[in-house]
């Protein structure tokens, strides 16, 4: 290694671009006419306090102060090596800030699977308590039942054995009155026994078992009820969560169908009938009626809401960004489209085969959610909290962008209205 005026003897020391006589890091290195070098401090310092001036390292002794030259090289590669060493340092803490936003996930996601048990907890916790008392009221309607039963039949019972009693005692009477000798008192007697005690005609009793036709049924009408209500919470705290990651999006005029009408603002989108004169570009769609937003999305999640009330036709979803936007491609994962179809009273997800789902004649605002990393694309009815669709195991490597279709303004009547994208308000 060559340092400016070193000589062929460079000791260990210089080697490792240290001062021999510091032992530190060199600082504004210079050399002396023997070749060796020191930090300017350093030698300056040694030969100010001594009268005779020699080389600390190899004792050579110089008549005068020798002038010190500075190591250009050595100050170069000195400068090289705490540029390096700041760079290095750079990357250590770059390497703990990932580490410290590992662990903040880690604990996030502990949080996060700390909550979703104790939601759990808490419903099945609700739920166990419904079907407890399901069973216990069922128990008791039977019993009762069974109870009612049983009081009537005890009471024909007895009813019945009484006038076993009265019998029996009217038999005796008539039997004594047949070995009698006194005609006078057959005859006083006679009159009063001819006939058999009052009873009841038996042929119209009967204990009917009791009919338990419709007891569980309506024994399980709470347990329906509490299990409705725990479901809409469930639905309503879904949807809240999803909401978190609402994000600003807005739609790019550059690449809406010559036909579109878009806001000044970006915030909403219709159809206008008739095609613009407009200069095409990569980014426009030329044979379908779409627009995307300006803004993509290649990690993490997100979520936005579209309000659809008053249109009888649209759809609306993600898209990739390579998806081909001048030919009638049909609208599937498989051509990069994940999107939710709303012709007059049916929703349909675009897929193969395609999944067709209700639709509520309420349905005015959809939201959609995307998770990215886990390949999620879900759709939500904003207004009645309630999941309609969620496509699952998805596989997203390029950018997804926001896709809107408004379709013809004349689709199954009056089409004319706008979607637009509104902001999330989650005390709906």
């Amino acid at each position: 290694m060559c340092l400016g005026m070193a000589s062929a003897n460079t000791s260990g020391s210089e080697e490792n671009f240290s001062c021999s006589i510091c032992l530190d890091v060199y600082n504004s290195p210079v050399s002396t006419p023997c070749g060796h070098n020191f930090c300017k401090t350093c030698i300056t310092k040694t030969w100010d306090e001594k009268v005779q001036f020699k080389c600390p390292l190899c004792n050579k002794a110089f008549k005068r102060k020798p002038d010190l030259r500075i190591n250009t090289l050595l100050s170069e590669l000195m400068a090289q090596l705490g540029k390096i060493e700041a760079e290095v340092q750079q990357m250590i803490q770059e390497r703990l800030n990932n580490i410290q936003e590992i662990k903040e996930t880690v604990n996030r996601s502990k949080a996060d699977a700390d909550r979703e048990i104790a939601d759990g907890v808490h419903v099945l916790t609700a739920l166990k308590r419904c079907i407890e008392k399901c069973q216990d009221d069922l128990n008791q309607m039977v019993k009762e039942k069974l109870k009612s039963t049983e009081k009537q039949a005890e009471d024909l019972i007895k009813e019945l054995e009484q006038e076993i009693e009265d019998l029996t005692n009217r038999r005796s009477e008539v039997k004594q009155l047949s070995h009698t000798e006194d005609h006078l008192h057959f005859l006083q007697a006679f009159r009063s026994l001819k006939d058999p005690p009052p009873t009841r005609d038996w042929t119209t009793v009967e204990v009917r078992p009791p009919s338990y036709v419709g007891t569980f049924r309506r024994s399980l009408d709470q347990l329906e009820e509490t299990l409705n209500m725990e479901m809409k919470k469930l639905r309503d705290d879904e949807l809240k969560r999803v909401q978190q990651y609402e994000v600003d999006v807005t739609l790019d005029p550059d690449a809406a169908h010559p036909e579109l009408i878009l806001s000044e603002d970006g915030k909403q989108v219709h159809d206008g009938g008739v095609a613009k004169a407009l200069p095409d570009n990569p980014k426009r769609f030329t044979k379908k009626i779409l627009v995307l937003t300006r803004q993509s999305f290649s990690s993490g999640r997100f979520y936005f809401e579209v309000q659809v009330k008053d249109k009888t036709a649209w759809w609306l979803g993600v898209a990739r960004e390579s998806i081909d936007r001048k030919d009638r491609i049909i609208v599937t994962p498989e051509n990069g489209y994940l999107a939710l179809f709303s012709y007059k009273d049916w929703l349909l997800f675009r897929d193969d085969p395609s999944v067709r789902l209700p639709l509520r004649a309420e349905l005015q605002k959809v939201g959609v959610f995307v998770d990215y990393d886990e390949g999620l694309v879900s759709f939500y009815d904003v207004e009645a909290r309630v999941h309609i669709y969620s496509a699952t195991g998805c596989s997203f490597t390029e950018p997804l962008y926001p896709i809107l279709c408004p379709c013809s303004w004349d689709y199954e009547g009056d089409n004319s209205a706008p979607m637009i994208i509104s902001p999330v308000n989650q005390t709906d």
